[in-house]
């Protein structure tokens, strides 16, 4: 686990040379607080259950990062502003700890997410 840790924080800070004309993801919920939903049961269980697909995606927030993330996870946040970087960071961490198994789901699903978007724009 510590591993995955290292190797994230090292692909972040990478991250942060990304290109100022790159066009980036939109910034309307930079705002958020993911310690707030992650340290809150509920709130954490309603957001991994609609990027999951196992249940609805409450927030219109949610179903933004849903369509998102999956394309942040594979182009390691190519296109996430800097507030965005860190706040996958902190939850990254925090799975990372707290549930691993999640998080590791979670991002097996975003990939293979990523790869149908890919089928699909290539077709």
């Amino acid at each position: 686990m510590e591993l995955l840790r290292y190797a994230l924080v090292s692909f972040l800070a990478i991250l942060s040379f990304v290109n100022a004309d790159e066009e980036l993801y939109s910034d309307k919920y930079d705002y958020i607080d993911p310690y707030e939903i992650v340290n809150n049961d509920r709130l954490r269980d309603q957001y991994y259950n609609c990027f999951m697909d196992t249940g609805p995606c409450v927030t219109p927030d949610a179903a933004f990062f849903k369509v998102n993330f999956p394309e942040a996870v594979v182009t390691k946040c190519k296109k996430c502003t800097d507030r965005q970087k860190d706040n996958f960071e902190k939850i990254a961490i925090w799975y990372d700890e707290n549930r691993p198994d999640e998080w590791t789901a979670l991002i097996k699903k975003f990939i293979e997410d990523a790869k149908k978007m890919n089928v699909a724009n290539d077709n």
